[in-house]
């Protein structure tokens, strides 16, 4: 997981892989030795079904594409990050101990990456954002502006989660929740729509689900934090306004971003309309983009500053991750992928609400962690080293969701340190071989 903001070089763009992607294979590939040695868990039948199933779908939108080579790398991204990944988490995880190390790293990578882009905007040495290079993107640069505001936005909703979480201990609860107040400014000066809403609603419903006396405290001291931040230190004030309005502007004056994302909304839907059931291909969405698209479509995105000169970014997705696996894997993909996640998520609640025991943190994260990927995907799609952390997520949601009944519902509290540690800043100790570049897939 912490090999996740390394920089790449131009990885994230070309298709090479990047240090988190060898690392995620690295682990795909202990996962199998351990799996020969009888020394992981067994997973539920269900866990086979959910996991499994999105596979075959990639196999027959790839063999039905139009030159299924070109489809290949396509295949094998995601594979990787929706099969490979969630199955060795699933697998590997012994214990809420792990789970927990596992949640304290996305901590942990949180707030270092916000604290290099509060720097950043301070500095003007971030992206440009309005003619100002003050966008913070932490180490990942201005050719991948999502990847910090989505690992922080992790970090967040695991830190809320935690704080939120019956069961810890008070000192870890109250660590975690000044984690979480640290982290709203750095995700503020992300400038991301997509990332805001996401967190926000997953917020909501972790709160909801932690009860609503813990649910009004946290909101109080996020509002308190918003109001000192923004009002008082007027912190992009006035630009975090115009991009909270920009939201709500999709007719009446909606800016180039807008209008790009919604012309490649429609050219995705046409692509569907014209082959429904297994889409236009893997890695099919770029070469049919301009031939679906109107001519509101502009050439692409300008990126400049943290170090980068001007580059223009091709736009080659919809920004729409549900819209994406339509338009290139059709019906078919799309019942697979979502199906599957719907799955994670009513289990999931379901687990929390009728129970739990000891391990209702590691539930509070792990629903959280998935509701806010599901609603980042309708803003947004895989693409860039942090894409990773995705099939890490599944993974969690799965281990939680669908469990084996041997390992990860029977252990009622994996050692009170774990807990500590990982939740509260990841600064525990492993109780195993791995850490937290091993079990989170990294």
């Amino acid at each position: 997981m912490l090999l996740v903001p390394v920089p790449a070089g131009d990885a994230s763009t070309s298709g090479k892989v990047g240090p988190a992607d060898a690392a995620s294979l690295l682990l795909v590939l202990v996962c199998g030795v351990q799996a020969l040695r009888g020394r992981v868990q067994r997973p539920s039948p269900l866990a086979v079904l959910v996991l499994g199933v999105p596979a075959v779908g990639l196999a027959v939108a790839t063999a039905t594409a139009g030159d299924p080579y070109a489809a290949l790398p396509g295949f094998v991204r995601y594979l990787q990050v929706f099969v490979l990944v969630p199955v060795a988490i699933v697998l590997l995880v012994r214990d809420a101990g792990e789970f927990r190390i596992a949640a304290g790293c996305f901590v942990v990578l949180a707030l270092v990456q916000g604290a290099v882009g509060v720097v950043q905007y301070a500095t003007h040495t971030g992206a440009s954002y309005q003619g100002e290079y003050i966008r913070a993107v932490g180490t990942f640069g201005p050719g991948d502006v999502m990847g910090m505001a989505t690992v922080v936005a992790y970090g967040l909703v695991v830190a809320t989660a935690a704080a939120l979480a019956p069961g810890l201990p008070r000192r870890v609860r109250r660590t975690a929740g000044a984690s979480a107040l640290l982290l709203v400014l750095p995700l503020v000066l992300s400038f991301s729509r997509g990332s805001w809403i996401a967190t926000a609603g997953a917020a909501v419903l972790v709160m909801g689900l932690a009860g609503i006396r813990r649910a009004v405290q946290v909101l109080l001291a996020l509002a308190a934090a918003g109001v000192v931040l923004v009002g008082g230190l007027g912190v992009g004030s006035e630009m975090v306004a115009e991009r909270l309005t920009s939201i709500t502007q999709v007719s009446s004056a909606p800016d180039q971003s807008v209008t790009d994302r919604y012309t490649m909304w429609a050219a995705a839907g046409a692509m569907w309309r014209e082959r429904p059931a297994a889409g236009v291909g893997l890695k099919g969405f770029p070469a049919n983009r301009d031939s679906h698209a109107s001519l509101g479509l502009s050439s692409g995105s300008d990126t400049a500053g943290a170090g980068q000169g001007y580059i223009r970014q091709p736009l080659l997705s919809p920004h729409n991750m549900y819209l994406l696996v339509l338009s290139e894997q059709g019906l078919i993909g799309l019942t697979a992928l979502a199906g599957g996640w719907a799955v994670l998520l009513v289990a999931g609640i379901r687990r929390y609400v009728s129970g739990g025991g000891a391990l209702r943190d590691c539930g509070l994260v792990a629903i959280g962690l998935l509701v806010w990927q599901l609603t980042d995907f309708l803003y947004a799609d895989i693409g860039g080293p942090s894409t990773v952390l995705t099939g890490v997520i599944i993974g969690l949601a799965a281990w939680w969701a669908l469990p084996s009944g041997a390992g990860s519902g029977a252990d009622a509290g994996a050692g009170a340190a774990a807990a500590a540690g990982a939740a509260g800043g990841g600064t525990g100790r492993a109780t195993g071989p791995r850490s937290c570049s091993g079990a989170a897939g990294r």
